[in-house]
């Protein structure tokens, strides 16, 4: 039986409102559990060695890329996102894991 890819948000962040920021990250909770999400890296520090990124970087792990895309656009996760975008600029990528 062949294992399946998970999938991966990689979002690069700039919040302009921390605690704007906040109500964002108590409402992604409830989409970020029920799709099986579990933070690899959210927020720490970080250091530019190429090229140009917003301060924060979060990775987000998926059972598979099915997930990621269906928390992504699913009623609990647009929900939250409404609060995001008035505080935050962020870039963000779904991709699919390797199996090496």
């Amino acid at each position: 039986m062949s294992e399946t890819p998970k999938g991966y948000w990689i979002g690069h962040v700039s919040v302009e409102d921390p605690l704007g920021y906040e109500a964002y990250r108590a409402a992604n909770a409830v989409a970020f559990a029920k799709y099986g999400a579990r933070f690899l890296v959210r927020g720490g520090a970080q250091e530019v060695v190429e090229g140009e990124m917003r301060p924060r970087t979060v990775v987000i792990e998926f059972p598979s890329l099915a997930a990621a895309r269906a928390c992504y656009l699913s009623p609990e996760y647009q929900a939250a996102m409404a609060l995001r975008t008035p505080v935050s600029m962020a870039d963000l990528c779904i991709v699919e894991g390797y199996l090496g």
